[in-house]
Parts: structure tokens; C-alpha cells; sequence
């Protein structure tokens, strides 16, 4: 059987149990996620399958196909139970997640999502791709190395990347044993041991230069027992230090940033020659500004400083190919 890696056989497991309306039989799981397989390499990779995905809190559900005989178990993912509850928020708590939770999405994830669908469609059975609403991927990772990175951590391979450190503009090579991503103070990171230095490290995804590579075996090492990302994350990345940003936000919007800011300037002229915009000034992290900005759509225009002017204008382009790309 030709590999599949391990992140997109989850992946299709989860949109195989989720999207359809009864039980699966495991044979017609294994004939479309498993070909090939041998029967005891299948029964290992799915039992292993279905216990990651109860580890991740995926509640899977066995029953039978017919209520009245005891015939092939089957397997089902029930979308209320697997659904968070409602969530309330503000109306500038919800602006401030507006466009992560409506475009940033993470292009690796969402075709394994459309690959599943298609296997599923192609083999005649009914799916109800509504159900995809609650598992549909939204979170922004558009560093071009993350996938590199992802996947390493998944198979345990050293990968080789070319990386610049802030305020330099040497680069150099280096080689690390990840044991995850995370995201911190807006900015994904990965944290695992620098070969090179012979410590645990933690590097910026945005400032590793070109495509990173893996290198060497899967399995390659192991990640420490009791390992806390997050923490991690935090204690060696660096802090940011505040700055001034000077933003001009729509009369009525931007709630939450006039909460923070130190001075709020009214009646501006705005980049549409209208003065329904004020001018607010804040002195904070420039990291996850970008992110609270790009929440507020066209209700917020950066003026300083200019290098989140630039961040906010790529990624909006970045959205725009996106869109395009998708004939919308």
C-alpha cells in the first residue's frame, strides 16, 4: 500500500465517520482508506487510528448496522456531540475574530478535507457535507515552511532549514528535531532540539528563509515525556517589545482597540474622503496586531508603523489570490 501520511489517514478517518448518516462497516472503511492493506497491518493502523482521534476528544460511536441483527460493527461520528456549544461574544470581541474565523485557512488540511469527500463521493455513499461546518480547518498558517514543520513533528523527522535571526541580515543553516508548532503573541513558532547546538530551541516560522527540508528517517528521535509547547514557547521566544501604532478606525467600530488606546483623535479625514473616521494611537506589541486589525475588515487602516502596514496589505492580497484561486 502506498504510504499515506498519518495526518491526512486522520483527517479522512474523521470526514469518512463525520459526514455520513449511519454506521460504517469497517470493511467499507478499510477499501477506501486502508487499499492494500494486509489484515494485520489494517486492524494495527485503524485501531491506532481511532484511539488518536479519541485521545483528541473525537467522541466515535460503534454500533450496528441493522438494530435487529448482530451483524458487522460499524462506526459513526455524531456532529452534535463532536459541536462546541454556543459561544457568546460581544459584538468587538467578535469582530476581533472576524476574518480568521471567515478566510485564513490552512491549505494542507482543507485538501485533505476535499480528498476525503471525493473518495467518499466516488465510492456512491450519501454524505452530508454540512456536517463539515465543525471541523472545517480556519486557523491562519500561511508560513510556507509550516507544512514542512507539521508533518515532522507527526512522523518525528530532523528537518534542515535556511533561518535569519531579527535585527541580522546573515543567514545560516540549521537542523532540528521539532516537537511541535504552536502559536504565541500572533506568530507560529516551532520548538525542538537544535542538533546543532545540542539544546531545545525555538525558531519563528516567518524568518526561516525559502522551504524548509526534511532530512533523514521517520522516527528518527523521540520527544521528551511531559513536553509543554506552549511553555516552551513562552520561555524562549523572545519578548516583544511595545511600540507605538497609529491606526484610523471607522466611527462606530473598532471597540475593543479604542478600549486600549492611549489617544483617540476624532473627525478624520479617511482613505475614502469621508470624516466618519478617528485616529487612535496605542503603544503595545506589534504581535497579534495584525491579526486584531485584519478582524476589523475594511473598518481599520493601518497608518504606522510601516512594516504592519505591510504585513496586514500581504496577507490581505494573499487572501484576495486565495479567493481567486477559488473562482469567487
Amino acid at each position: 500500500m502506498a504510504a499515506v501520511r498519518k495526518s491526512e489517514r486522520l483527517m479522512n478517518l474523521l470526514i469518512m465517520l463525520l459526514v455520513q448518516r449511519h454506521f460504517v462497516p469497517k470493511q467499507r472503511i478499510r477499501s477506501i482508506l486502508y487499499p492494500g492493506s494486509t489484515d494485520d497491518a489494517f486492524e494495527k493502523m485503524f485501531e491506532r487510528d481511532k484511539e488518536e482521534l479519541r485521545s483528541l476528544g473525537v467522541p466515535i460511536e460503534v454500533g450496528h448496522m441493522d438494530a435487529y441483527f448482530d451483524d458487522e460493527p460499524g462506526y459513526r461520528i455524531q456532529p452534535e456531540q463532536l459541536g462546541l456549544p454556543a459561544i457568546e461574544l460581544e459584538a468587538d470581541e467578535a469582530a476581533v475574530i472576524g476574518l480568521a474565523t471567515r478566510v485564513w485557512q490552512h491549505a494542507r488540511l482543507a485538501e485533505a478535507t476535499t480528498d476525503a469527500v471525493r473518495k467518499l463521493s466516488a465510492a456512491g455513499i450519501d454524505v452530508d457535507v454540512s456536517a463539515l461546518d465543525i471541523v472545517e480547518p480556519r486557523l491562519s498558517a500561511d508560513e510556507p515552511s509550516f507544512d514542512v514543520f507539521w508533518e515532522a513533528t507527526q512522523e518525528r523527522c530532523e528537518v534542515e532549514f535556511d533561518y535569519r535571526t531579527a535585527g541580522s541580515a546573515e543567514t545560516t543553516t540549521r537542523h532540528l528535531q521539532p516537537w511541535g508548532v504552536a502559536r504565541h503573541s500572533g506568530r507560529w513558532y516551532v520548538v525542538g532540539h537544535d542538533t546543532d547546538r545540542g539544546e531545545e530551541r525555538v525558531f519563528r516560522l516567518s524568518r526561516v528563509q525559502g522551504q524548509a527540508r526534511r532530512r533523514g528517517p521517520a522516527a528518527a528521535y523521540d520527544v521528551p515525556p511531559g513536553t509543554d509547547l506552549q511553555a516552551l514557547t513562552r520561555r524562549l521566544a523572545p519578548t516583544p517589545a511595545p511600540e507605538q501604532a497609529v491606526l484610523l478606525v471607522r466611527r462606530g467600530a473598532g471597540h475593543l482597540l479604542r478600549r486600549g488606546a492611549d489617544s483617540i483623535e476624532t473627525d478624520v479625514v479617511g482613505p475614502d474622503d469621508a470624516t466618519t473616521w478617528d485616529r487612535l494611537v496605542l503603544t503595545r506589541s506589534s504581535l497579534g496586531l495584525a491579526d486584531e486589525v485584519l478582524g476589523h475588515g475594511s473598518a481599520v487602516v493601518v497608518e504606522e508603523p510601516l512594516d504592519l502596514r505591510a504585513e496586514v496589505v500581504a496577507r490581505l492580497r494573499t487572501t484576495l489570490e486565495i479567493i481567486a484561486g477559488e473562482g469567487r
